[in-house]
């Protein structure tokens, strides 16, 4: 069974940190690139990072860019997002998503997502 889960959400208060994982199992998570998407209450998706397959490239939207580090081990088919000097700008349900790497073919994954709230 594919599957994306994602953890670490949570309240934390603002200038805080959280680590998220997304965990893979029931593909090749190592031909995949992955990406971190967020989705606030009435507002659009948004995209906030992506990596490469191989972790050779990492790409951040600009209001995360400095604060947030985007990693993967494929020996544990984990990715991370790793969020500090949160805002309460910050507070959606962040998503993962995997596609296969260019060259690859294959289908696209979502997570079910995880409430992360920066709040005082």
């Amino acid at each position: 069974q594919v599957q994306l889960v994602e953890s670490g959400g949570g309240l934390v208060q603002p200038g805080g940190s959280l680590r998220l994982s997304c965990a893979a199992s029931g593909f090749t998570f190592s031909i995949y690139d992955m990406r971190w998407y967020r989705q606030a209450p009435g507002k659009e998706r948004e995209l906030v990072a992506d990596i490469t397959s191989t972790s050779s490239s990492t790409n951040y939207a600009d209001s995360v860019k400095g604060r947030f580090t985007i990693s993967r081990d494929n020996a544990k088919n984990t990715g991370y997002l790793q969020m500090n000097s949160l805002k309460p700008e910050d507070t959606a349900v962040y998503l993962c998503y995997a596609r296969p790497t260019r060259g690859t073919l294959g289908q696209t994954y979502w997570g079910q997502g995880t409430q992360v709230t920066v709040s005082s």
